[in-house]
């Protein structure tokens, strides 16, 4: 999977942006390219065309803040993806990469997370989405079809970028499984921005790259989002179709953990997240019977 750069993101930006868009009259004359030329691009922003060109292909060093929010204006970016713009902008010209330690979740996450018990699925993730921790209504929710324990190894940790693009029971069990994964992508992307050098990172992108057409497709795209809020709808086995909220919940300490918990919409879902939970938690119950 090749590297992106500024340089790459700032063209995938301006090929989107039409001159109707940026408040341009063309005249009826023929266009070569499908968006903003860098000379439009470069006047709307009041940089220099030779300097946003040596932008475009990384070679003009450092650009400072008010560039970069001037460019992102012009460019109609969101929230994320300015994010993305100056995360980029601030990469080192050649980063090593590095292969970090298994990631640890906090004791304040898991304070909150066993703070909720089982009466609201949470998912504790961390920063490639692997699942560090969760409760039994989350693991129920979520993945009842994995072991339990897992997250508390590293090695046997369930990744959800990895299942959501490479486990069919994962995929089946969304039905808005399009609009999730265009999350999930954007999201992976965000992240490799804010840690470009982050060996596991890398490798899992490029893995789901190589083995997932869907995941390929996506990242071409190029989109950036992040991921705080939501809706997942669901046709679970157990419970059958129910839709729940998502939000995210994250912690100072260790920015890149989130708490993920989950809420009904509706009465029919919040009766059938009841009937999991006390499932769930009767599953815990029996087992730690059996011990």
């Amino acid at each position: 999977m090749d590297e992106e750069t500024l340089g790459v993101f700032l063209k995938s930006r301006r090929d989107r942006v039409t001159p109707a868009d940026a408040g341009l009259r063309t005249y009826g004359t023929t266009r070569r390219v499908p968006g903003l030329r860098r000379e439009e691009l470069a006047q709307l922003a009041g940089v220099s065309a030779g300097y946003y060109t040596r932008l475009e292909q990384d070679q003009a060093g450092t650009a400072s803040r008010q560039v970069l929010d001037a460019l992102a204006r012009v460019l109609g970016l969101e929230a994320a993806e300015r994010a993305h713009l100056h995360n980029l902008a601030a990469r080192p010209s050649a980063p090593g990469l590095t292969h970090p330690a298994s990631e640890r979740p906090h004791r304040r996450v898991l304070a909150l997370l066993e703070s909720l018990g089982d009466s609201a699925p949470a998912v504790v993730l961390g920063r490639r989405g692997e699942v560090l921790a969760w409760n039994r209504a989350g693991h129920a929710l979520t993945a009842e079809h994995t072991d339990f324990g897992a997250p508390g190894d590293p090695e046997r940790r369930p990744s959800v970028p990895r299942m959501f693009f490479l486990d069919p029971l994962t995929r089946d069990l969304h039905r808005n499984w399009e609009e999730l994964a265009r999350v999930h992508v954007g999201y992976l992307r965000l992240t490799a921005g804010r840690h470009p050098t982050d060996g596991r990172l890398a490798q899992l992108i490029g893995e789901l790259a190589m083995r997932s057409p869907d995941f390929a497709a996506l990242w071409a795209e190029g989109d950036v989002a992040d991921c705080t809020v939501g809706r997942m709808d669901l046709r679970h086995p157990v419970v059958g179709e129910l839709s729940v909220d998502y939000q995210v919940w994250l912690q100072p300490e260790s920015p890149d953990h989130r708490l993920e918990v989950y809420t009904p919409d509706g009465r029919a879902s919040a009766d059938a997240l009841r009937l999991l939970a006390d499932q769930a938690a009767g599953q815990g119950l029996r087992e730690e019977a059996g011990r």
